[in-house]
């Protein structure tokens, strides 16, 4: 970055112990090239399906991926060099993504956007100090007991669920014996709430409903629930009608016995299709903020349109002095930026995100 960036740079990293600041939410993406088990749905590719279309290509352009035959390891070398430019001491926590299964525990390729394999992922993490790997494991597979077991031997600090997208329902006692492990073994769950956009998830929205976390809640599984439930609305069943998904995630966070298990990470909040007062509710309740944790949903935030400095500037979030010094740092490092961004977007009052917010190691698995 230029003179503006180092020193907006300087300021924001001040009070941070860097060691500490893990990015928790990091995608791995690719198509299979080089044998890495990846996988996407060929309708995403189809030229004539415009819309999901264009959301594959705005995933490629913001990972920097310029040779589809090379596109898996292209991915990997950037996203490394990216984590230990912007921070040598912490880590990104990358993300496997699992198929949707059917009830009966069969695979639904139709209705799997992508696939991550675990493996891959886990491989990434022992060869890139880097990466850290989170695993992504449907609970209705039939070995998902054996999957998790061999996820956390691989050192698994997550597991990451996106049930809109996977057809997983939270709530279901389905996943009780999978509830039990995880808190046997340690591994906290983020699990993505609200609506789900990135991803073709129309018919199972309500998957994505924060009050759903309650059964994993109350078996003791320490919930991480993604995006603060900041995109939609859902039914709320225990008081009628429907409700900001942000409001019904507030809600559990509020309620005494969900203290010491419940969190959110602030991946997507800064997005332009976020409603404007969702980043001002978050920046204003200072008593959550040990609760919630830092994440940067790379590589959409590598994605010029998706994150606006002009936008943010004109719902009173980002100071005019400091719009210079973040383009610079996007530019530069898209992770950088959006680690700085998060320092210093504050609300009318000029509150920010405590130091808190950002030592996210804290909360993960011990490994």
């Amino acid at each position: 970055p230029g003179p503006a960036g180092r020193a907006l740079l300087d300021r924001a990293l001040a009070g941070l112990e860097l060691a500490r600041v893990w990015d928790v939410h990091v995608h791995v993406i690719g198509l299979g090239a080089g044998g890495s088990g990846c996988w996407v749905n060929p309708r995403l590719r189809k030229w004539w399906n415009l819309v999901e279309n264009a959301q594959f290509d705005a995933y490629r352009s913001g990972a920097g991926i310029r040779d589809l035959a090379r596109g898996d390891a292209e991915y990997v070398e950037r996203l490394v060099e990216l984590q230990r430019l912007a921070n040598p001491l912490g880590k990104s926590v990358a993300l496997a993504f699992d198929a949707h299964v059917r009830e009966d525990g069969s695979e639904d390729l139709e209705r799997t956007p992508f696939r991550v394999p675990d493996e891959y992922v886990a491989r990434l993490a022992r060869e890139h100090a880097e990466l850290a790997f989170c695993a992504s494991i449907h609970p209705y597979r039939a070995d998902a007991l054996e999957r998790l077991e061999r996820a956390a031997a691989d050192g698994a600090v997550l597991v990451k669920w996106l049930p809109n997208a996977q057809g997983i329902d939270p709530s279901s006692q389905r996943c009780d014996a999978f509830y039990r492990r995880l808190v046997e073994l340690g591994v906290p769950l983020l699990t993505h709430t609200g609506v789900e956009h990135a991803v073709d998830a129309a018919e199972q929205q309500e998957l994505g409903n924060p009050l759903r976390l309650r059964r994993p809640l109350d078996q003791g599984v320490r919930v991480i629930a993604a995006h603060c439930a900041s995109l939609g609305r859902c039914r709320d069943d225990e008081r009628g009608g429907e409700a900001r998904a942000i409001d019904l995630f507030l809600r559990l966070m509020g309620e005494a016995q969900y203290r010491e298990r419940l969190y959110g990470d602030l991946s997507a909040i800064v997005l332009v299709n976020r409603e404007r007062d969702v980043l001002g509710e978050l920046l204003g309740a200072s008593e959550l903020h040990p609760r919630l944790l830092y994440g940067s949903d790379y590589p959409l935030v590598a994605i010029d349109p998706v994150v606006s400095t002009w936008w943010l500037e004109r719902q009173g979030y980002v100071d005019e002095a400091d719009r210079a010094g973040l383009e610079e740092l996007f530019d530069a490092n898209p992770l950088l930026f959006d680690l700085v961004l998060r320092r210093v977007v504050r609300d009318a009052s000029g509150r920010r995100f405590a130091d808190a917010c950002f030592h996210t190691r804290d909360v993960l698995r011990a490994i």
